[in-house]
């Protein structure tokens, strides 16, 4: 007797589930070295040996790959955040193994940060709290896959460039 095919909620294979996780695995090697707007389709095709009809089968759009390899980053910070609270300890332990996966953000944001800290210098900027200015950069574009969808209204660079454009104007001292 056949073996009875096991599926997700969304009556997705396991077969089907596999090749999805290889397919952003190699996708997100591929954005990491040429960046996300600078990899076309195609490119991720060639990447995963596999024509645009199956990595839309699969993926959806490339705004739909780039938020599913955002879910298997926060996967990985969930279950760093799981294991932190089975390890049990005090409060002040288990916040200090929760803080450890912040220290490569926490980098970057130094980054903005200080290009922000330049503009004031220079300044392009009007004096602006910097790590509040940087925490509203970052949230705008953080969170801008959520908003975007397969034929959606904007693509990611409009949606990056009006953010950009709404932020910048909002703390610079000219036109």
């Amino acid at each position: 007797m056949p073996q009875a095919r096991v599926k997700d909620k969304q009556g997705k294979s396991v077969k089907w589930q596999r090749r999805r996780h290889e397919i952003v695995d190699a996708s997100a090697k591929v954005f990491a070295e040429r960046g996300y707007h600078a990899t076309s389709t195609t490119e991720l095709c060639e990447e995963n040996g596999i024509g645009k009809g199956a990595l839309y089968y699969y993926i959806g759009s490339k705004e739909e790959l780039l938020a599913a390899i955002h879910d298997r980053v926060m996967d990985e910070v969930m279950l760093g955040a799981e294991r932190a609270e089975l390890a049990g300890g005090s409060p002040p332990g288990r916040l200090a193994v929760l803080g450890m996966f912040r220290q490569r953000r926490r980098a970057y944001e130094r980054r903005v940060e200080a290009v922000f800290q330049q503009g004031i210098e220079s300044g392009d900027f009007r004096p602006v709290d910097t790590r509040l200015a940087v925490t509203a950069w970052l949230g705008m574009h953080n969170y801008t896959y959520l908003s975007l969808r397969a034929g959606g209204h904007f693509s990611v660079k409009e949606v990056a460039k009006s953010f950009a454009d709404i932020f910048i104007w909002g703390i610079a001292t000219r036109e």
